[in-house]
Order: C-alpha cells, then sequence, then structure tokens
C-alpha cells in the first residue's frame, strides 16, 4: 500500500490503523480525570472524620443569616446534609473501595480505546457510572443534589458521549 493510500485510509505503514487524534486526546484527558478522580477519592476518605467532626458547626452556619441563601440552597436542608455527612463516614471504606475500581475500570477502558478495542468503552462506562451507584447505594438519593453533583453529571455524560462518537474508530 502506498503512503497516499495509507493516509486516507489512516493506517500506518504497518497496516495497522492509527489511533485518531479526537479519541487520543480523550485518553489524555481521560488519564489526567482518573489522576484526580483518585486524588478526590483519597481525599473524601482521609477527610471524612473531619467533616464529620465539624458537622455540627457547618450546619450551625447554614442556619445563620450570614450565609446566602443561595450557597444555602446548594447545600440542602440541614437534616439531609447531616444525614449524607454521617453516612459518608460511616461507609467511607467501601465508597474509597468503589472510587478505586471505578478509576481502574476507566484506566483500563481508556487504555483498551487506545488500542482501538471496542470493550473499551463499556469498561469506560461502566467505571464512569460506579461512582453514581455508590453514592446512591450508600449516602442515599439526597446526595444526589447539589451544583457539584450536576457538574460531575454533566461531565460524565458528555465523555461518555464523545467516546460514543468515537467508537467507529474502535475496531478490534
Amino acid at each position: 500500500m502506498n503512503q497516499e493510500n495509507a493516509d486516507v485510509l489512516n493506517y500506518d505503514n504497518h497496516n495497522k490503523p492509527k489511533l485518531p487524534s479526537g479519541l487520543n486526546v480523550l485518553t489524555i484527558l481521560t488519564f489526567i480525570g482518573c489522576v484526580l478522580q483518585l486524588l478526590g477519592a483519597f481525599w473524601n476518605f482521609f477527610n471524612a472524620k473531619k467533616s464529620y467532626d465539624e458537622m455540627d458547626k457547618v450546619i450551625e452556619q447554614m442556619n445563620s443569616d450570614s450565609m446566602p441563601a443561595w450557597a444555602r440552597s446548594m447545600m440542602g436542608s440541614p437534616e439531609h446534609f447531616r444525614e449524607m455527612i454521617t453516612k459518608s463516614y460511616e461507609n467511607r471504606i467501601p465508597i474509597v473501595l468503589l472510587a478505586l475500581i471505578a478509576v481502574a475500570l476507566c484506566f483500563f477502558g481508556a487504555l483498551q480505546m487506545r488500542k482501538l478495542k471496542k470493550q473499551g468503552f463499556t469498561f469506560y462506562t461502566i467505571g464512569e457510572l460506579l461512582p453514581f451507584l455508590s453514592q446512591v447505594l450508600f449516602i442515599g438519593a439526597f446526595s444526589m443534589t447539589g451544583f457539584v453533583f450536576y457538574f460531575f453529571v454533566c461531565i460524565s455524560i458528555l465523555f461518555i458521549f464523545m467516546y460514543a462518537m468515537q467508537r467507529k474508530h474502535l475496531v478490534y
């Protein structure tokens, strides 16, 4: 196969498909996201006790007039906040274990997609959705409120959608 045909068909000189630039960028961003998710999982695990101990102080601040209404609405009601912090502390070990599994699945899925393997998309998607499932299972449905939660949901959906658009390049 001459060089012109190889470029048009997106193949390199050894008759193997080349990694498309879009997939390359997505996987690099995924690796960065995996590192951030790993750091966040350990941060939450090691600070769970501190959050639990300072819970009453935060609730007192939530009830004061000094906190703006928009900030108060992002945190939910004091009762839900108390229950969420308590359950996060009590279930910190299974939450961090599932977070580590989710990071590993996302990382492995991205590696597989860099090798143009279709199964990588499945591993990635499961790893991306697992933290939300673990929140519902161990903390409760009220953990799915607030700006931060919706921000991470949007980022997750966006990445799953972008990877789904790149599935046409996955040939193995």
